[in-house]
């Protein structure tokens, strides 16, 4: 049987979805540190300011697949608590209790910690100029 059509634009598609990730949550920084994008500055040192560094740092990280692993991981844990401190109490569901998009950006995170920034990545870049097999450069 022919291999599915869409495989030949894996890694690709990987880099879309980092790049549009760390992009998105992105948003999610400038809002919390800068006051753009219909957001509010946080205080100084508050835990939303923390996330907010966090959101915008990393993001920036994850777009431009640089120390992908990492970055992905820590924002995936971000996420996480976000979820359980700010949505769960709400309720259940994630989907009542707003909780959708934190527990969306924690598994594709955590997806990206396991699979790393992909070929289109500064990570790969950085693996093909020290000499690393190309299996290790693909996942960066």
């Amino acid at each position: 049987m022919a291999a599915f059509f869409m495989s030949r634009f894996e890694e690709i598609t990987l880099a879309i979805l980092r790049v549009m990730a760390g992009l998105m949550l992105m948003q999610h920084g400038v809002q919390k540190i800068l006051g753009l994008l219909g957001g509010e500055v946080v205080p100084v040192l508050s835990r939303n300011w923390f996330a907010g560094w966090l959101e915008l740092v990393l993001g920036a990280l994850v777009v431009v697949g640089l120390c992908t692993r990492v970055a992905a991981f820590v924002l995936s844990g971000e996420m996480a608590f976000a979820y359980f401190l700010v949505h769960a109490p709400r309720g259940f569901w994630p989907v009542m209790n707003r909780g959708e998009l934190a527990a969306l950006y924690c598994f594709v995170f955590l997806y990206l910690s396991s699979r790393g920034g992909g070929r289109y990545s500064l990570d790969a870049l950085l693996a093909r100029r020290r000499g690393l097999p190309p299996e290790r450069r693909a996942t960066g």
